[in-house]
C-alpha cells in the first residue's frame, strides 16, 4: 500500500520514537498535530496512530516528560 505524503511524514516521526524507545509529550503532540492538521485523519494515519498508542500502552515506547 502506498502511503499518502502526510502519512509518510507521520510514519517517519513514529519510527523515530520507536528507534529511541521513548517519546516526549511534545513529540507526541507534534505527531497528533501532524495527523489532524489538515482536518482529516485518513485511514493510513489512523492506523499509524493506533499502532503508536498500542506501543505506548504496552510500554514498548515510554512516554516521557
Amino acid at each position: 500500500m502506498t502511503l499518502s505524503r502526510d502519512a509518510n511524514n507521520l510514519r517517519k516521526l513514529i519510527e523515530h520514537a520507536i528507534e529511541d524507545l521513548e517519546i516526549s509529550r511534545d513529540e507526541y503532540e507534534q505527531i497528533i498535530h501532524m495527523a489532524t492538521g489538515d482536518g482529516y485523519v485518513d485511514p493510513q494515519e489512523r492506523e499509524l496512530l493506533r499502532q503508536l498508542r498500542e506501543m505506548i500502552e504496552d510500554k514498548t515506547i515510554k512516554l516521557v516528560k
